[in-house]
């Protein structure tokens, strides 16, 4: 699987963020977002999830192609660890949520409710549902948020394994996730100011 992005553009609020973003991802390949708070990670790879509309370029892969993770964990909080994989799995039409319990040190939780899990523990319940999608492409915004350091080396090695296994990885972070990536600097592509026709247009 191969994600080629060429020339694409998003918004935030309406707002231009970005434009003229172009890259391709292979599949066993990662590519780290860089770039300061606020230049727009997250509506790129939101756009590119298919949660919103691009302004303008092209996306080669469609959204059933990627599986998205981004700060909300998306845990029902009355259901166990085991309980919330199953449901994610049935969503996603995958079986079996053994391989996301041991990769991320949930099977020794496997019977506790989320609402009962730390910020970390539920984090990691978080990202383990990328296992059970069955999706190759895994869009990530700021995943390592809430973890300690032996969790996010778990996570690196999940993430590891994925490009091993001919799947790629898109990710938004600040921080060395422990494998061999490249990298991609989103403030060159910041979108220029829109100067205003005329002056009424402020308050159109």
């Amino acid at each position: 699987m191969e994600l080629t992005v060429q020339d694409l553009a998003c918004a935030r609020g309406g707002v231009p963020v970005l434009e003229g973003v172009g890259f391709t991802l292979r599949g066993g390949r990662a590519l780290l977002l860089r770039g300061p708070n606020g230049i727009g990670k997250t509506t790129l790879l939101r756009t590119l999830a298919g949660l919103q509309p691009p302004l303008a370029g092209r996306i080669s892969a469609p959204p059933e192609t990627m599986a998205y993770a981004a700060h909300a964990d998306g845990l029902k909080a009355t259901l166990t660890v085991e309980e919330n994989l199953r449901f994610w799995a049935r969503v996603f039409g995958t079986r079996g949520i053994d391989r996301a319990l041991d990769e991320f040190a949930l099977r020794d939780l496997a019977q506790r409710q989320a609402q009962n899990l730390s910020a970390g523990q539920k984090r990691r319940l978080g990202l383990a549902r990328l296992l059970v999608t069955g999706r190759p492409i895994w869009v990530l915004d700021e995943p390592t948020v809430s973890l300690d350091t032996a969790s996010v080396a778990l996570f690196g090695q999940a993430v590891a394994r994925h490009l091993r296994g001919g799947g790629a990885a898109l990710i938004a972070t600040h921080i060395h996730l422990g494998f061999e990536a490249e990298e991609l600097d989103v403030t060159p592509f910041k979108a220029k100011p829109r100067a205003l026709g005329h002056f009424d247009e402020a308050f159109a």
